[in-house]
């Protein structure tokens, strides 16, 4: 490692004083940003950690919504959201125990990691990403591998999710990481389902539009049968190649559709 500055603020507001300065980076679970820290990938003059934003924190559930704060813990996600019961088994299923007790929801969406698990459920559920300055929908958030819609010094503060009529996740993940080679989240509303795929695509996350529009016909794996996915553009590396992914995702959302409750 090397010599940085480490601010604590309290508020959202000194958080932001603090990311004045453009060499200052927000860290929230560090998981990501530790590591890469470590390897001299990162060189931050000053880390302001959100930790200690008590504001940032918490499950709160009214009129059909569920809001986290997004200094939540994976760990508390999974024990609070019971409201969405296919959120918190996601967040139950990410890393290990000491992922999940340090990992945040608003570190990870930040980060926007390609295999991370809760950008499918952000896109899928058609969720709003609040922050410092204004809110985001899903749609418009992630743009790309590593990518999201946040500009310089401004950080997530809590994540809208409309709870569906019925929902599931299902992943396929590595088994070291526990990342996803390749996760569908499946999110039944009654103006339509929404199906978002994470782990596949050299893109990011992504909205699988076929599926979306034969389940809202009809609710069931079956209607995925005459459905194929391109391989074009999907991941190859040493776990997997493309039409290897392309594959799994109709697998995975199959079963996702007869899990959903």
């Amino acid at each position: 490692m090397y010599n940085f500055d480490f601010v604590r603020p309290a508020t959202v507001d000194e958080a932001l004083a603090a990311l004045a300065d453009e060499d200052a980076q927000p860290l929230s679970g560090g998981q990501t940003l530790i590591p890469t820290m470590k390897q001299r990938l990162n060189a931050p003059s000053a880390l302001v950690s959100l930790l200690g934003i008590e504001a940032l924190k918490g499950v709160k559930t009214s009129d059909g919504t569920i809001e986290i704060g997004a200094a939540t813990t994976h760990a508390d996600v999974a024990a609070q959201a019971t409201g969405y019961p296919a959120l918190a088994a996601l967040a139950g299923g990410i890393g290990d125990p000491a992922v999940r007790n340090r990992g945040t929801i608003g570190g990870s969406l930040a980060n926007n990691d390609p295999a991370a698990c809760y950008p499918a459920a952000v896109l899928a559920s058609g969720a709003t990403v609040v922050t410092s300055g204004r809110e985001i929908a899903a749609d418009d958030f992630f743009d790309g591998m590593f990518t999201t819609a946040l500009e310089q010094g401004e950080i997530i503060t809590a994540v809208k999710f409309p709870v569906p009529q019925a929902a599931a996740y299902m992943k396929f993940e590595q088994p070291a990481s526990r990342f996803a080679l390749c996760g569908v989240f499946v999110a039944k509303y009654a103006e339509g389902v929404r199906v978002a795929v994470t782990g596949a695509s050299e893109d990011g996350v992504f909205r699988w539009s076929e599926a979306e529009a034969a389940l809202s016909a009809t609710f069931s794996a079956s209607a995925l049968e005459g459905l194929s996915l391109s391989a074009e553009g999907m991941m190859t590396d040493l776990h997997g190649t493309a039409e290897y992914r392309a594959h799994l995702v109709k697998v995975l959302t199959g079963r996702a559709v007869a899990s959903a409750s």
